[in-house]
């Protein structure tokens, strides 16, 4: 067998290994349920409250009768996991926190540690506080003592004096705060990589992340601490790789900058959102379209509704009703559902 045939077998079985799953409400219904890029609900409408999907293949629901969380898989079986009557991260206005990196933290008995994909609790309860895992790593804290810990469970101390938060890894990368307000960046093994001397930082996306310096102006970092964009906004966003911008407020007016410092201004739309998925959301005459990267409509205004691209999807309202659509604004699922979250990507 070629080469050439091999490689197309090959790419032709991860396009059929990739599964994508979006949490919906049918219409009439109150409660949630999973359909797939068919429309067709995989999983029948029966939860309250649930996440959608994460990269393993595993969702959150809380299960009324049980009074407890419970992880359920692609055919809504329920995950046995080692221990029951666990709790989750619940964010205000974000959700729950399930899957992540393969891990998804639970708190027992006052107490978090982390299950794996198998149910298994792998990373034993007994911190006061943690986060999600993210590239490999999360942040926990115990007896007013904070670790990063890596897959394995290993932890590895932040020794740094006046430590008051370590928060949520990305590119590798937890940002920290001291006793003083200043925050600065930890590295996976718990050893300083930008030493505290912003006012505030944002998340690593695409090698750049936003700070603040002390004259109250942003600008944008790369993972030693240099100025990639040298502070000059008054507001600033998360950089999106795919579109190579972040937003930003110059001059007391939304635009975009790239990593060369260009200004790029969307003055076609009444709103500004950020960038995902390569496009961003817009607003014309109270009907919803996604901008390019040019500052031009790559789906023009029509929508009553819309959700941002995500997985090379979103979820749009036409009317009374929501459907999906993907990066030309061609609908892959008509409108008929009440609401629909974010399509996820199940690998």
């Amino acid at each position: 067998m070629t080469f050439s045939i091999i490689l197309t077998l090959l790419l032709g079985y991860a396009a059929f290994a990739q599964t994508y799953v979006v949490m919906v409400r049918p219409a009439g219904v109150r409660e949630w349920g999973y359909a797939n890029l068919k429309g067709d609900l995989i999983i029948e409408a029966k939860y309250k409250k649930c996440i959608g999907f994460s990269n393993d293949g595993l969702a959150a629901i809380y299960d009324a009768k049980l009074k407890q969380f419970l992880f359920i898989n692609l055919k809504g079986e329920t995950l046995e996991t080692e221990i029951t009557g666990f709790k989750l991260i619940e964010v205000f206005g974000f959700g729950m926190k399930g899957f992540n990196n393969g891990f998804a933290p639970v708190k027992q008995n006052e107490k978090w540690g982390y299950l794996n994909t198998t149910g298994k609790l792998a990373i034993p309860a007994k911190y006061d506080k943690v986060t999600p895992f993210n590239s490999g790593y999360a942040a926990a804290q115990r007896d007013g003592k904070f670790f990063v810990l890596d897959k394995n469970g290993i932890e590895s101390p932040v020794e740094l004096p006046n430590l008051a938060d370590l928060n949520d890894f990305s590119e590798q990368l937890a940002s920290f705060k001291t006793a003083g307000d200043l925050v600065g960046f930890v590295d996976g093994g718990g050893k300083v990589a930008i030493q505290a001397q912003f006012q505030s930082a944002g998340d690593f996306h695409g090698g750049m992340a936003w700070a603040k310096n002390n004259a109250e102006k942003i600008g944008y970092i790369n993972p030693k601490g240099d100025w990639i964009l040298e502070p000059q906004y008054e507001a600033g966003k998360n950089f999106n790789p795919e579109s190579g911008l972040a937003r930003v407020k110059t001059r007391d007016k939304w635009a975009y900058v790239n990593k060369a410092g260009e200004i790029i201004y969307m003055n076609d739309s009444e709103i500004f959102d950020d960038f995902s998925d390569g496009l961003a959301r817009g607003r014309k005459n109270d009907k919803f379209g996604f901008f390019n990267n040019k500052g031009e409509w790559a789906i023009p205004p029509q929508f009553d509704g819309a959700r941002d691209f995500k997985n090379g999807y979103a979820s749009v309202q036409s009317g009374e009703k929501w459907g999906i659509i993907d990066k030309t604004g061609k609908w892959v699922v008509e409108p008929k559902f009440e609401e629909i979250k974010d399509v996820e990507l199940i690998r």
